[in-house]
């Protein structure tokens, strides 16, 4: 199976649905995907499950992949016996954290219920979390003025006034601004100020 898959395949590895959180900082992921049953998302949310959740505590314990049925984390609350009555029969959790100074961490939730995802299954789901987590890596090209000058983008400042206040041209700002959205992939000034402040790096 090709290591290097994508969302469809991975509704077909994972029938019953899946979770992904990418780049989880502090408190929000940057990203999020929630397939997993709206029932059960229902009812993790009204019990407030995550403190006590044992697939959570092996997430920020440890990286890899493991199949639910390995976790060894004390389960008072007894939320794997609870998913499994929603449906959730077979699971398995990716962790992926490359040491980063941000301390962001990216996860994934893949459930089916037939049987216990293989070896090879593994492999591959910790592969597209992984690719996953590198594809949201900050870029560490930003020039300190093209930071700046994105800086003062998300403070909802004009092109005139960036310009004024950096003792710059016009001409000079929208060049940092072309350069900033092209190294964030971003096609406006504003959409490349909103990723740069989700990488945290303004």
């Amino acid at each position: 199976m090709n290591r290097y898959v994508g969302s469809n395949q991975i509704a077909v590895l994972a029938p019953t649905g899946y979770y992904l959180a990418l780049r989880v900082g502090f408190a929000f992921p940057m990203e999020e995907v929630n397939a997993l049953p709206a029932a059960w998302v229902d009812h993790y949310t009204k019990q407030r499950f995550m403190l006590s959740d044992p697939v959570i505590q092996w997430i920020y314990g440890n990286n890899g992949a493991i199949r639910w049925s390995e976790i060894t984390h004390r389960d008072p609350r007894g939320i794997m016996a609870q998913a499994r009555s929603f449906g959730l029969i077979f699971g398995v959790s990716v962790s992926v954290f490359d040491n980063n100074p941000d301390g962001q961490r990216s996860f994934g939730n893949f459930v089916r219920p037939d049987r216990e995802f293989d070896d090879a299954e593994m492999q591959v789901l910790q592969s597209y979390v992984t690719r996953l987590h590198d594809e949201k890596a900050p870029p560490t090209n930003l020039t300190a003025a093209e930071i700046e000058a994105l800086r003062m983008v998300k403070d909802g400042l004009r092109l005139k006034q960036i310009a004024h206040a950096l003792g710059v041209s016009e001409g000079a700002v929208k060049q940092r601004l072309k350069n900033a959205k092209a190294k964030l992939g971003a096609s406006t000034g504003t959409q490349a100020a909103t990723l740069a402040s989700g990488f945290g790096l303004i």
